[in-house]
């Protein structure tokens, strides 16, 4: 039955080369639901088979990782975040071992980005959800959560309390009130995970995003050209609708903004990116993308200096080797790191 509905939700499309002796076709696909997003493949493979045989194969390994990091849904057989939540306070839970490594990653990534990115808000988060979806349903009525409350969730967001038990592959919240989202690192780094086991098992030249995130592999072409990916124009009004044009090779690409997940209340967006400090959404940005090789640090990157002032990620990005950034501002101004423009295209 997987085979069937992917087969369904696949359109395939073949864009012949011109000329008639050239071995590989660029074919492309995409297919819903999977992290509750559009999934996109592209790649050059020598026929359409060839092709559904790797978009199976990327179905079916981010289908993995959209069930264990799952926090709303229940899958038979399967101890995933929302297990780890429901047995808050109460018995550590059993999990795979790909769970427990995006939970070793993202503990790494709380300390990398002095806290901006926290997988142990959830109580914060959920009542951020609650409001936000109260307020879309019915904006006459929308109202901010009161802050007492959220000063009340950030008391149960300690993540010493995530206590991971690797020889018992064991994962247990010692605090009964605290829960995990890991909505800020889980995509990326499924992406990441899925696009090296694509790898290892012989597919080259692709290009894969999944909800944007992107994550560029070889290059596409008989000449292993660069993949151009646009940077999305936060500016929901403006007619140009990427701000850049960039040329990736066995890059990632992610971005982070207030332009997709929020509501108003009183004439004012509210979105989805919670400063873990303020616990009110961020307000340094209105966008801001991260280019380096992992998808994963792209898409904690894009989080955390999402929340910081823009000195502050500057000088972060600066500090690692093959990572750029580009900021977007409230009035429109961006400003970049230091080698962005070498990934414009030409």
């Amino acid at each position: 039955m997987k085979r069937t509905a992917l087969t369904i939700l696949l359109a395939i499309i073949i864009l012949s080369t011109s000329a008639c002796n050239r071995a590989l076709e660029r074919h492309q696909g995409s297919f819903l639901f999977l992290f509750d997003t559009i999934t996109e493949l592209v790649a050059y493979t020598k026929s359409e088979d060839e092709f559904r045989d790797f978009a199976n194969f990327i179905h079916d390994e981010l289908e993995i990782y959209h069930q264990l990091y799952d926090k709303y849904n229940s899958y038979e057989g399967i101890n995933n975040i929302k297990t780890i939540n429901e047995n808050a306070g109460k018995e550590p839970i059993k999990v795979d071992q790909k769970l427990i490594d995006l939970l070793k990653y993202s503990i790494s990534a709380y300390e990398f980005s002095a806290g901006t990115v926290n997988i142990a808000m959830g109580s914060v988060l959920e009542i951020w959800h609650e409001y936000r979806t109260l307020g879309i349903d019915d904006p006459l009525n929308a109202t901010l959560p009161p802050m007492e409350l959220l000063e009340e969730a950030s008391k149960h967001a300690n993540i010493e309390n995530l206590i991971i038990d690797e020889t018992n592959s064991t994962v247990f919240l010692a605090d009964s009130h605290m829960r995990l989202d890991v909505g800020a690192i889980a995509k990326g780094y499924a992406t990441e995970q899925v696009t090296k086991a694509a790898i290892e098992r012989g597919y080259t030249d692709f290009l894969f995003s999944v909800g944007g995130n992107v994550r560029a592999v070889g290059g596409k072409d008989k000449e292993k050209a660069p993949w151009y990916v646009g940077i999305q124009n936060p500016d929901k009004e403006s007619e140009q609708h990427s701000l850049f044009t960039l040329a990736l090779k066995d890059l990632s690409l992610v971005a982070s903004g207030d332009y997709e997940r929020y509501y108003t209340v009183e004439g004012k967006e509210y979105h989805h990116i919670i400063d873990p400090y303020t616990l009110m959404p961020s307000e340094y940005f209105t966008a801001v993308s991260i280019i380096c090789e992992d998808s994963g640090m792209a898409d904690l990157l894009s989080t955390a200096i999402y929340n910081m002032p823009y000195e502050e990620g500057l000088t972060l990005i600066e500090g690692l080797e093959n990572t750029e950034a580009l900021w977007v501002f409230h009035d429109g101004s961006m400003k970049y790191s230091s080698g962005f423009n070498s990934l414009l295209k030409k």
